[in-house]
This record gives C-alpha cells, sequence and structure tokens, in this order.
C-alpha cells in the first residue's frame, strides 16, 4: 500500500474524521446518559421528601412520634422500594430510620452514621457521598410545622446507575474499534471508487503520443472540478496538436524542399571538380571539402524527413515474417566494405534463426544505423558484433562493439535528436545525431523495446526485444 497516495491520505484523513466523531458520539452519550440517570434520581428523591413533608404539614400538632413514623413508612414503603430515610425532629431526636433494603444495596446504619443531619444549610440540599466502596445520594430538606422543625433525609444508592453506566463503557469499548476499522475499509474503497474517473484519466493519457494527438481523455459529467479538469485537458491537447502538426508539415516540407537544391549543388560541385582544366588543385580541394559539407546536409535532410514521416505515423508498408538473421547478415555484408576501410572486423557467428513480424525496409534501416554507428564509433583493429536470439516472449537483437564507449551519464540522452556525446566528433565522423532516434522510432513502431549498456574504452551494446510473432509453419518451410 503507498502511504504517500492520495487514496491513502483521502482514507486516513476520513477514517480520522470518523474516529473522533465516534468517540466524542460515545463520550456525550456517556455523560449525557450519567446526567440523565443523577438527575431523575434526583427528581426521585425529590419527590419523595414532598411527601413526607405533606405528612408532616397535615398531621396534627399532638400527633405522636410514633404514628408519624408508621404513617411515613406506610405511604413510601422505603425498604420495598430500596430507599433510605430518616426523619429528625430538631434538634436531633430521631424519628425514624428506614431499615435495610431488599436488594441490600446499602447498609442503613453505615449510611446514618455518615450523614449528619446538622450539616443541613439551605431548605433543600443534594449530596453524593462516598461510602465505603459505593455511591450514594441524600436529599435533605428542612420542614417546619406547628410542632416544630424537622429535617428529612432521603437516600438511594447509585450502584445500578454504576452498572448501567459500566455496561455502557464495555459496549462502546467493543463497538468503537469495530466502527473504526470499518470506516478505515469503507473509507478507503469509498476514496478509490471515487477516484476512479482520475484513474481512467491517467490510462488514457498515458495511451497518448505524438502518433496519436488525436484521442481525448473521457470527459466526466460531475459538474464539479474533475469535470472542468478534462475539458481543460482536451483543450490544452487541441491546441498541442495543432502545433505538432504545424511543426511537422514545417519539418517535412523544408526537408523535402530542401533535397533538390542540395541535389543540384552537389552535381555542380563534383562537375567542377572533375574537370581538371577548369580549376586549380587547391581549388579542388576546397570544392572537395565543400562536397563534404554537402553530403553531410544531405544525411541530415534525410533523417529529418525520414523523422517527420514517423512522427507523421507513418503506417508500416509491408507487414511479413522477417528472419532476423538472415537480415542482419544481408545487411552487414553490404557494409562490410566500410568496416574494412576503418580495419574492423564484423563478427556474424552469434546469428540464431529469429522470425518476427514487421517491415522489413524499416528493420533494415535499424540495423544499417546501429551497424553504422557503431563502425565509427570503434577504433581500428576492433570488432563489432551482430547477434540474434529468441526466447519465449521475443526476438532479440543485439549489436556490440568494443569501441570508445558511452558515459554514464549521457545514455539517457543518446536516443534524443541531434545530441552528441562528443560534439566535434561526432561532426568529425559525419553523425547528424538522427540515426539512434530513428532507431527509437522505427522500434516503437514495432512495439520493440531497445536497450543500451555502455562503458568507456570497452564498448557498448544495444539490445532490441521484438514481440515475437512467428509465422505459420508452411510460411517458415518455404522461406527455409
Amino acid at each position: 500500500m503507498n502511504h504517500r497516495s492520495l487514496a491513502f491520505r483521502l482514507g486516513a484523513w476520513y477514517t480520522l474524521l470518523l474516529s473522533v466523531t465516534f468517540v466524542l458520539v460515545g463520550t456525550g452519550t456517556f455523560y449525557g446518559l450519567r446526567q440523565y440517570l443523577h438527575s431523575n434520581m434526583r427528581d426521585s428523591l425529590r419527590r419523595r421528601s414532598t411527601e413526607v413533608e405533606q405528612i408532616l404539614l397535615q398531621s396534627p400538632a399532638d400527633i405522636s412520634d410514633s404514628a408519624i413514623a408508621q404513617e411515613i413508612k406506610l405511604r413510601l414503603a422505603p425498604q420495598v422500594n430500596n430507599r433510605f430515610v430518616r426523619l429528625t425532629r430538631v434538634p436531633g431526636k430521631l424519628i425514624l430510620l428506614s431499615g435495610p433494603p431488599s436488594d441490600s444495596s446499602f447498609n442503613s446504619v453505615a449510611v446514618a452514621a455518615r450523614v449528619v443531619p446538622g450539616a443541613i444549610q439551605s431548605k433543600e440540599d443534594f449530596a453524593t457521598n462516598i461510602l465505603d466502596d459505593q455511591h450514594f445520594m441524600v436529599s435533605a430538606t428542612r420542614v417546619g410545622t406547628v410542632s416544630g422543625q424537622y429535617v428529612v433525609e432521603m437516600g438511594a444508592s447509585m450502584r445500578p446507575i454504576e452498572a448501567v453506566l459500566d455496561r455502557l463503557i464495555d459496549l462502546l469499548a467493543m463497538l468503537l474499534p469495530s466502527l473504526i476499522i470499518c470506516a478505515a475499509g469503507g473509507g478507503y474503497f469509498l476514496v478509490k471508487w471515487a477516484l476512479r474517473p482520475v484513474d481512467r484519466l491517467s490510462r488514457m493519457a498515458e495511451q497518448m503520443s505524438l502518433q496519436n494527438l488525436s484521442l481525448r481523455l473521457p470527459v466526466v459529467p460531475s459538474g464539479d472540478a474533475l469535470e472542468r479538469l478534462s475539458i481543460s485537458l482536451n483543450n490544452m491537447l487541441g491546441r498541442l496538436r495543432d502545433s505538432v502538426q504545424t511543426s511537422r508539415r514545417f519539418l517535412a516540407d523544408a526537408s523535402h524542399e530542401l533535397r533538390t537544391p542540395l541535389t543540384v549543388i552537389k552535381g555542380e560541385l563534383q562537375e567542377l571538380s572533375a574537370d581538371a582544366h577548369l580549376i586549380s588543385a587547391d581549388l579542388r580541394e576546397r570544392v572537395g571539402s565543400v562536397l563534404e559539407e554537402v553530403a553531410r546536409l544531405e544525411h541530415l535532410v534525410s533523417g529529418l524527413l525520414a523523422l517527420s514521416r514517423l512522427d507523421a505515423g507513418e503506417e508500416l508498408r509491408e507487414l511479413a515474417d522477417v528472419d532476423l538473421a538472415v537480415l542482419a547478415m544481408s545487411t552487414a555484408e553490404q557494409m562490410r566494405l566500410m568496416a574494412e576501410d576503418r580495419g574492423i572486423v564484423i563478427d556474424l557467428s552469434g546469428l540464431g534463426r529469429v522470425v518476427v513480424r514487421g517491415d522489413q525496409a524499416r528493420l533494415k534501416q535499424i540495423i544499417v544505423n546501429l551497424l553504422d554507428n557503431a563502425i565509427r564509433f570503434t577504433q581500428p583493429g576492433g570488432t563489432v558484433t551482430l547477434r540474434t536470439a529468441e526466447d519465449e516472449t521475443a526476438g532479440v537483437l543485439e549489436v556490440l562493439d568494443t569501441g570508445i564507449g558511452i558515459p554514464v551519464s549521457a545514455i539517457p540522452q543518446v536516443f534524443d535528436r541531434f545530441f552528441r556525446v562528443e560534439e566535434g566528433r561526432s561532426r568529425e565522423d559525419g553523425g547528424a545525431g538522427l540515426g539512434l532516434s530513428i532507431v527509437k522510432s522505427i522500434c516503437s513502431m514495432h512495439g520493440a523495446d531497445i536497450d543500451l549498456q555502455s562503458e568507456l574504452d570497452r564498448g557498448s551494446r544495444f539490445r532490441i526485444r521484438f514481440p515475437r510473432r512467428l509465422a505459420p509453419v508452411h510460411q517458415l518451410a518455404s522461406q527455409g
């Protein structure tokens, strides 16, 4: 999983936001329920205190303390209702103390010992006291009647409330991690689903090249920034296509128009140089130098014209099953004279039968350019090797030399147009910096990959892997 991806970061933020929301909701639920239960208990104790107050106010002045206690027991039934009740006549006469509750949730005597009646300062006080290991809420009310002042204390254990809150905490402890995990997974897949249009745009953009600038990105009808981005990119591609087509047309027209005057100049200079009566030896040498430059210009114009046609998406003319070994051998034989003039040996011992599907003329152009490049940059006495082989997935063509090599820093640029490792050296050898660019373009047309490995003063190796499309058996037999 890519932790730097947009999907991961959006999913992480989504998960964090939902996690914080779940925690806040859980915390709010806990404290809200706690406050509600406490408030409900206070209201219950207040209502019971009000009933005792009504009993005291309605009792005659000469009623006995035991009668009052009996009336309170009958009306409130504190032991059955698990309530603590204590009635005290000021200054400190105990009239009623409830017995132990039916659920044994507290000890009446212990509660009475902890709660002091004289501590009541206002008409009604509420206090939450900790009695040993339990919480206990006590309501104390001062009541004045014709027979004297009374303090009514009403209480209840908070253990049931604590039990409910503990169960809620346990439930939240189980639910929150599960919800967070579900939020993380759901958020990640939700973000991935939301980014699917962006993935489609990326895949379509990867298919675009200078050969298919007519392709357009799919417009996502979302009505938001993504749709505007799709439209803007398509408009930009349209402008880019127009600009590239204008440049290609100019390059092709200029290259085509230059060929005729160059041919005329070359012919005139050759005719002039051939007639010894018209010019002196010194002038003839200068004319020869101009002819070399004209030849270089012709080579450059031919390369530019070839590249303009390749860039324009020129289709492969004659697709056929081509044996690379046979093509490499015949091409090498044609260039052997050039190699012998430089004292270079061409080794063809590594040619194995490889059949690929392609344009034979274009495939030959690849071999010619690579051989020409290898011969020009190999010292006398060196060797240029041609190899062909095949594996389960591809047909391989290799051109190796023992030449001067290429610096590692220059390898990524050798297929760029007009790039020369050493400007002076390439010009001296007649190179225009277009041969390897042409090879790269033809390889792309055939769906082939080209790879270069080189080391200074030890040589270079160009390896091309063609997708292998074997010819039918009867065709192979007829070629053999």
